[in-house]
């Protein structure tokens, strides 16, 4: 039986985890950073939140798949399944997600402006959740980088 230990090494040996983990966690530190380029104040939201420029989702299935495919070759049906994974994924964070997003900016006006008229109880949706288009790309440029800088120092 494998213990705690073991099973942990061999998390620590797994390239594919850690490309993807690794594209993840490089995508929120850069989402600290940009929030702080562009509004001039730290927001530690932003190492856990979602939207953002790089889009971590993004990041992570893309170096998963690309991680995949150096390892286990481009016509392997596991990159296929990774490939697939991440198109679903860029979809809904550009697609699904930003629109939601919009309509969570649109309502909280409304919102706004019926409080002034009418009581109505302090609600404020989140309105950063899905990405850009080039959010998306950044995400994914990005985890092509992890993947390929673990696969060159393996």
């Amino acid at each position: 039986m494998l213990t705690l230990s073991e099973f942990l090494a061999s998390l620590g040996h797994n390239i594919i985890l850690l490309s993807a983990f690794t594209a993840w966690l490089s995508a929120q530190l850069l989402k600290v950073l940009t929030s702080f380029l562009e509004h001039r104040e730290f927001n530690a939201e932003r190492l856990v939140g979602s939207g953002g420029m790089p889009s971590s989702h993004t990041a992570l299935v893309v170096s998963l798949a690309f991680a995949t495919g150096l390892q286990d070759g481009f016509a392997s049906s596991t990159f296929a399944i990774a490939v697939i994974l991440a198109s679903i994924v860029m979809y809904d964070a550009a697609g699904v997600r930003n629109a939601a997003g919009k309509q969570a900016k649109v309502i909280n006006r409304l919102v706004h402006q019926m409080r002034v008229e009418h009581t109505l109880p302090d609600i404020k949706l989140k309105e950063l959740l899905g990405h850009t288009p080039l959010e998306v790309l950044a995400g994914a440029a990005l985890g092509i980088l992890v993947a390929y800088a673990f696969d060159i120092f393996r």
